[in-house]
């Protein structure tokens, strides 16, 4: 295996301090994504230097330029605080013909925004939820919403990470939807997106790969000991607090007891949203089946979380990588990119 530059792209708050102990660290949890990917990268032999961006392209540049790395490694989500320029970054190595790990800008920017993904799904007969888009800043007016398909979800048009999504996003009629529409709207400072409800189990299938895919094992979000009074949909909190998912007794696990046929179903299905959304390296799709057997993409999720302990490891290591093989896959598939 040849010994590469590696540059980590990340944003300065998570770089990860030196003297990290490891999984009982207490500050883990902030730095984790970042620390295992480093870590993967030195384990398997490559000079890695760390570049902090905020608002500022200049750093990248210095470190190219002085040096000359022969893979970015992006880990970023933003720039300038702005999801939906998370695309900037990569249009910017391209332009210096820098290869990188992840999306390319043409998928990040179609799969970012949940509306435009949904069209294009749409055209290609490909099932997603009914939705409804409220630009930021515009009044939303009850009688034109009255009629919408209720229940639905309010949530951000380009966020990621289940920012801004909680209980209350679930709307069951015209007043709760204007009212949570506004709320999203405060949250985020983005346009919102309400999505009709799909009632069903909800799928997370990771695909890997540019032009030859491969579909790893489905993993699940399974809700089967919450509260009656609470509804089953991946908030904020589920996502990201472990003892808000212990105490309602949510976990994530490998999809089990699937109907029939269903998991090649969800294998065409996803290599078909993958490719229609112009996706490459890796990504990750949620899916919500229904009791009907019925298949609906809620989203695509490129450079999905790829730290140790995320549905994306584990999925590679079911389908046999361990976890520095699937970092080494990845920069292997960012060598391999067309840029």
């Amino acid at each position: 295996m040849k010994k590469l530059r590696v540059m980590m792209l990340m944003h300065t708050e998570n770089i990860p301090p030196d003297d990290l102990e490891g999984e009982d660290d207490a500050r883990m949890e902030k730095f984790r994504t970042e620390y295992d990917v480093k870590q993967a990268l030195l384990k398997l032999g490559h000079d890695v230097q760390i570049v902090g961006v905020d608002d500022d392209i200049a750093p990248v540049r210095t470190v190219i330029e002085e040096w000359q790395p022969q893979i970015a490694y992006n880990l970023l989500e933003a720039f300038a605080d702005n999801g939906a320029m998370d695309y900037y970054i990569v249009s910017y190595l391209e332009m210096h013909n820098v290869p990188y790990t992840g999306c390319n800008p043409r998928g990040m920017l179609l799969s970012r925004d949940k509306a435009l993904s949904k069209k294009l799904l749409t055209y290609h007969r490909i099932r997603v939820p009914k939705f409804k888009e409220f630009p930021n800043g515009r009044k939303v007016f009850k009688s034109k919403v009255e009629k919408l398909p209720y229940p639905m979800i309010v949530k951000s048009l380009t966020e990621q990470g289940s920012v801004g999504i909680a209980q209350a996003s679930y709307v069951s009629n015209a007043d709760e939807l204007v009212e949570r529409v506004k709320q999203v709207h405060d949250i985020t400072n983005d346009d919102a997106i309400a999505e009709q409800y799909i009632d069903g189990r909800e799928l997370y299938v990771t695909v890997i790969g540019n032009n030859r895919l491969e579909v790893l094992p489905i993993r699940e979000l399974v809700f089967d000991k919450i509260d009656d009074n609470m509804h089953r949909i991946a908030t904020y909190n589920v996502k990201w607090n472990e003892a808000y998912r212990k105490r309602w007794g949510i976990e994530y696990q490998f999809a089990r007891s699937l109907p029939a046929g269903i998991s090649d179903k969800v294998i065409k299905v996803a290599k078909r949203i993958y490719k229609i959304l112009d996706l490459s390296c890796y990504a990750r799709l949620d899916l919500r089946l229904t009791a009907q057997g019925k298949l609906y993409v809620l989203e695509a999720n490129p450079n999905a979380a790829i730290a140790a302990n995320d549905d994306v490891a584990y999925a590679a290591e079911k389908a046999g990588m361990e976890y520095e093989q699937l970092i080494q896959r990845i920069l292997n598939l960012g060598l391999r990119a067309q840029i």
